[in-house]
């Protein structure tokens, strides 16, 4: 009885140590959100290879770490890299949204305009009326004169925000060069109560008549 309580104590004791360096070794090592928080620090302090660094003790294979280090390598200038990172991100979450608008940032900077169209056309499949990808889709086609392409994005935002001067100017001079004279005064009059005093819109309408 003595030998059993004696090895009794032993395997408690040892399971007690066991716990306490578990404990202690687990309290050592960072939390992701702790490593998170570092991340921001860095960031905040334009410290943008720390920031990087301090993510890539996260396990890779996470939305959050990709799409913080597709942000991080954008803002930083490396646009190959972050178009790496986002799209990554873009392949752990097919359905996100905010990942597609972050692989236009530096897919823009390196004038890749039909990879950025792609994420806009991607986007507008996911969510249809979405007013910035719908803008932006639209713009594209129009600083190319491709008006036709652009009339339908404008025309949805348009709807939407009836008393936004950007789309409403933007969409009167859209309908100006598809020769839509009439729909054009209308947008150029409608820009002129929104913004009295623009000179876009008094010039449309002066060449509208």
């Amino acid at each position: 009885m003595e030998f059993l309580t004696a090895k009794t104590n032993r395997i408690f004791f040892s399971f007690v140590i066991g716990c306490l360096l578990s404990a202690t070794s687990f309290a050592a090592e960072p939390t992701r959100s702790s490593i998170f928080a570092k991340s921001y620090e860095y960031e905040s302090n334009k410290q943008y290879d720390q920031a990087i660094e301090e993510l890539k003790k996260v396990k890779a294979d996470i939305y959050a770490v990709n799409i913080r280090l597709g942000w991080l390598y954008y803002i930083k200038g490396n646009y190959k890299v972050s178009v790496m990172y986002y799209s990554k991100a873009i392949q752990l979450r097919p359905t996100s949204i905010e990942a597609r608008f972050g692989y236009v940032l530096p897919a823009a900077k390196m004038k890749d305009w039909i990879k950025v169209g792609k994420q806009y056309d991607a986007i507008l499949k996911l969510d249809p009326n979405n007013t910035k990808a719908n803008y932006y889709r639209g713009l594209m086609y129009f600083n190319v004169g491709e008006y036709g392409k652009a009339e339908p994005y404008f025309d949805k935002v348009e709807h939407l925000y009836p008393f936004d001067y950007d789309i409403v100017i933007l969409s009167a001079w859209n309908s100006y060069y598809l020769k839509n004279k009439e729909k054009a005064r209308l947008l150029f009059n409608q820009a002129l109560l929104i913004q009295p005093n623009s000179a876009s819109a008094a010039e449309g309408l002066t060449l509208t008549k």
